[in-house]
Formats: structure tokens, C-alpha cells, sequence
């Protein structure tokens, strides 16, 4: 993927998760949420730099600092000499994730949505099986997640999966410029292997349609081989890597 359509989806990608603290500087949002998530407390590269790279570095790690917190970035495939530079100054890569985008036009978005599948605008009743499935017990992770859901300015659209009554699975969209992203995607621990996952990204599919998107596109972990192999068998294509690099 090109350089320029790669920051483009990382752009509106940061605009469907955000930082509850966020600071431009030089075209790069430096993001601070008390610890919680990479995405949340790293800096997302905007635009290009115009700064000279050692006095940038210098003012990141800085404020990294001040809010006892590593200095850490989200950098793509697309960064290549800001990621060079880093590892001359002793940061690592960690936690490779990929970005995949499936084309609404190459799919079926006018099936019949099942009826076990449930939609809102709003993440009432939402977050309860999301923070059970994700086993989140501590109330200050739980404000947070809330607080950053209510700072998205993104189209939202929450998901749940109904099995045998009860809520089994929960996703969310976030929907800008024709570009939906899928995340937040986690099924209830012992229903998982029956196609509950499979079936909830074939509803955020159909929805995203619903929504005029053209593109669906998520983020998944290299070292998660199950979610991998799902979303290619529905027809996801990876796009690109990101990394998080810190020292």
C-alpha cells in the first residue's frame, strides 16, 4: 500500500480510538490515557515532520516523562527512516500488528441480517459482556474505556450477538470518510468455536454497508493465528504492519 493511503487509514484509525490527553506537536499527536492501551498512549504520526528528529524525540520523551509513562510510538511500514532513527536510539519493536481492508463491493452486504444480531448507536448495555469477555474487573480501566468511547467523534455502532438468551460475542464500528473500522471484536470465552465470531463480522460487514461505507478494514495481532485465519476466509486482505517502538 502506498505511503499516502497508508496514513490515511491510520489517521482516521486514530480518530475511532483516541487518547483522553492528546498534544499535536509538528504534525505528530502524542496521546496519554493513564497507561491504558498502545493506541492510547503513544504517538500516532499525523503528518510529516519539519522538526529536526533529535529535538523531537527530545520533547516526546519529555512529556512521556512527566506523565510517568514510557515514551512509545505507533509506526507503519510507511515509516522507515523514523523507525531506523528510533532503533539507533536503543527503542524496540514490539507487538507487529496488521492492517486489513476488505472492498464492500466485493461482498454481499443485502444478505437478511440474522435475527440474534443487535445493533446501537449508543454503548448502553454494550459494555457490561464487552468488560465480562475481556475479563476487565478494575473500575478505573472500565471509566476509561468508557471516557474514550465518549470522546470518538466517529460514527459508532455497537454489536452484540445473542446465544440462548444472553449476550455471546460484542463488537463495534467506528465509521469515517467511507472507511469502517472493526474493533473491539471479543466473544464470551466458553462459546468460543461454534462461528460466533465469524457470524459477528459478517453482521459489522453487512452493517458497514448499511452505513454507505465502501471499505471495512481491522487490526489484528500477528500472534493471534485464529483471528488471522478468520478474517482472510471472509476476505479480508492485509494492507500493511504497524509496531510500537519503545526503549
Amino acid at each position: 500500500m502506498e505511503k499516502e493511503q497508508i496514513r490515511f487509514l491510520e489517521n482516521i484509525a486514530a480518530d475511532g480510538f483516541v487518547g483522553l490527553e492528546e498534544i499535536v506537536y509538528d504534525g505528530w499527536e502524542l496521546r496519554f490515557t493513564q497507561g491504558y492501551t498502545g493506541r492510547a498512549n503513544s504517538v500516532q504520526i499525523r503528518e510529516e515532520s519539519t522538526i529536526e528528529l533529535s529535538e523531537k524525540l527530545y520533547f516526546c520523551e519529555k512529556a512521556y516523562a512527566e506523565h510517568g509513562l514510557p515514551c512509545m510510538f505507533k509506526l507503519t511500514d510507511a515509516d522507515e527512516e523514523l523507525i531506523a532513527f528510533l532503533e539507533n536510539r536503543g527503542y524496540q519493536k514490539h507487538k507487529p500488528t496488521d492492517v486489513m481492508l476488505l472492498a464492500l463491493n466485493s461482498v454481499d452486504t443485502d444478505l437478511e441480517m440474522p435475527n440474534d444480531v443487535y445493533f446501537s448507536t449508543t454503548p448502553d448495555g454494550w459494555y457490561e459482556p464487552y468488560f465480562e469477555f475481556e475479563d476487565i474487573a478494575d473500575e478505573t480501566k472500565r471509566d476509561l474505556i468508557r471516557k474514550i468511547h465518549a470522546k470518538v467523534l466517529a460514527e459508532q455502532v455497537y454489536i452484540s450477538i445473542m446465544y440462548k438468551k444472553a449476550v455471546a460475542a460484542v463488537a463495534s464500528l467506528a465509521i469515517e470518510n467511507g472507511y469502517s473500522l472493526l474493533h473491539n471484536v471479543v466473544v464470551s470465552p466458553g462459546l468460543r468455536g461454534i462461528g460466533l465470531g465469524r457470524k459477528l463480522c459478517q453482521a459489522a460487514i453487512m452493517k458497514s454497508g448499511e452505513y454507505g461505507a465502501s471499505h471495512i478494514y481491522l487490526q489484528v495481532m500477528q500472534n493471534n493465528p485464529v483471528a488471522l485465519n478468520l478474517y482472510k476466509k471472509l476476505g479480508f486482505e492485509k494492507q500493511y504492519t504497524y509496531y510500537y517502538l519503545t526503549i
